[in-house]
């Protein structure tokens, strides 16, 4: 990545930021805890959760623009809102599982080896 892009980068996440602090605050709470769970949760690619983060403003703005409460929007359940989003991504937790399950499996091999 070079200079230019980078600063193209910081420009259109301040721009997004920006749009984030212009919603009603209820909008904005469940925004930033949705940012929060998907950036400990996935989706891996980065190029995924910008786009991913900039179609729920375009979301919160058009149900804020109709009146709507932001659980109006998401559902009562925003963890499951969530995770419907990045279905069928690949996600840190899915990572994370399958590096326990490899460990598991070569703990299970060595004391099975072992037995023999």
């Amino acid at each position: 990545m070079n200079i230019q892009e980078m600063l193209q980068g910081k420009k259109e996440w301040r721009a997004h930021v920006a749009r984030v602090k212009a919603l009603p605050q209820d909008y904005q709470i469940v925004y930033n805890e949705i940012q929060k769970y998907l950036f400990r949760v996935g989706p891996v690619e980065l190029s995924i959760g910008i786009g991913l983060l900039s179609g729920i403003v375009d979301l919160f703005e058009e149900g804020a623009s109709l009146g709507k409460g932001v659980l109006e929007v998401t559902g009562r359940d925003v963890a499951a809102f969530c995770d419907e989003l990045i279905k069928g991504s690949k996600t840190y937790t899915d990572i994370y599982e399958d590096s326990v399950n490899q460990a598991m499996n070569k703990a299970t091999k060595k004391v099975t080896d072992k037995m023999k």
